[in-house]
């Protein structure tokens, strides 16, 4: 069930990037490796496609919702593999994993479709009586 408004996803994916970006560094597991650069990408990488996304949040109308909730799925899959695909789980894999699967539940409870529709931007004239 979708039930989380894209506005609200907006929100969340600039909350989450910066916390993936940090995460190395907040959680004190910061080894210049792939521990600490897979969080990093992925947090940077999904901050610049919300910014190309065609919801409420975005600056441009680049890519469709459905395609930015691919992507944020794809991104937790990774992310919550990571620390096996990379072979750092003996050292840190609690926060790719939780972060992860928490990327993968918000991509599939949000909404497709922004509030204002597709291609809408938002933008509503409002007619003047003066």
């Amino acid at each position: 069930m979708r039930f989380l408004s894209t506005k609200v996803h907006g929100y969340l994916d600039y909350i989450v990037g910066a916390l993936l970006i940090a995460a190395p560094w907040l959680f004190d597991f910061d080894r210049d490796g792939a521990e600490t650069w897979v969080p990093v990408i992925l947090g940077a990488g999904a901050i610049i496609y919300s910014l190309m996304t065609n919801y409420e949040l975005g600056a441009t109308r680049g890519i469709s919702m459905r395609t930015h909730l691919t992507l944020d799925l794809m991104s937790g899959v990774l992310l919550a593999a990571s620390p096996w695909i990379f072979g750092f789980a003996d050292y840190v894999y609690m926060p790719h994993l939780i972060l992860g699967i928490l990327e993968i539940g918000v991509s599939l409870m949000t909404r497709t479709q922004p509030a204002y529709g597709p291609g809408d931007k938002g933008h509503h004239r409002t007619l003047s009586t003066h």
